[in-house]
């Protein structure tokens, strides 16, 4: 199988995820609302539900997001260094150590809160409370094993990312 196959799949995975997530908390969100203002009553469970999701959503995001080159990008100053490959080179190799060593705070600091949360559980749900802070672990592992092999393989950054420059 392929790189890309397996990127293209992982995407589709990482969207279906992101849009179940959105789909529950949705649904969740607006039953609660129409129980609170209509009835009087409401699902006690659906802001802790929305706030575990919206939390999922969003680091299955973030992680999907880095292989496609979709997170903030200086292009307007990168652009000025076209004419410079060393510059770029250089600029490449300590974004993506930034983004290992940012990956790594993160990350321990996401393990000391996983590490809290097997001593508790949610007040509603009952879950375990490591799953909140888990896809920031999740996460800050895969983002920063990504930026590890980019660098490890020196792949030249891709700073076309198909937008205007503003």
């Amino acid at each position: 199988m392929s790189e890309s196959t397996t990127t293209s799949r992982s995407q589709a995975l990482a969207q279906v995820l992101m849009a179940a997530c959105l789909g529950v908390m949705a649904v969740s969100v607006f039953f609660n609302v129409v129980l609170r203002y209509g009835f009087g009553s409401g699902i006690a469970a659906s802001e802790e539900l929305s706030r575990l999701l919206f939390v999922w959503m969003v680091f299955i995001g973030a992680t999907a997001a880095y292989p496609a080159g979709e997170h903030m990008a200086f292009t307007s100053f990168v652009a000025s260094l076209r004419h410079h490959p060393k510059t770029i080179q250089g600029l490449t190799i300590l974004i993506r150590s930034l983004v290992i060593l940012s990956c790594v705070m993160l990350g321990r600091g996401a393990w000391q809160q996983v590490d809290v949360g097997f001593a508790s559980n949610s007040v509603v749900l009952g879950y375990p409370n490591w799953l909140l802070p888990l896809p920031v672990l999740l996460s800050s592992l895969a983002i920063g094993l990504m930026a590890l092999k980019e660098l490890i393989e020196n792949q030249p950054m891709d700073f076309d990312h198909g937008v205007d420059v503003e």
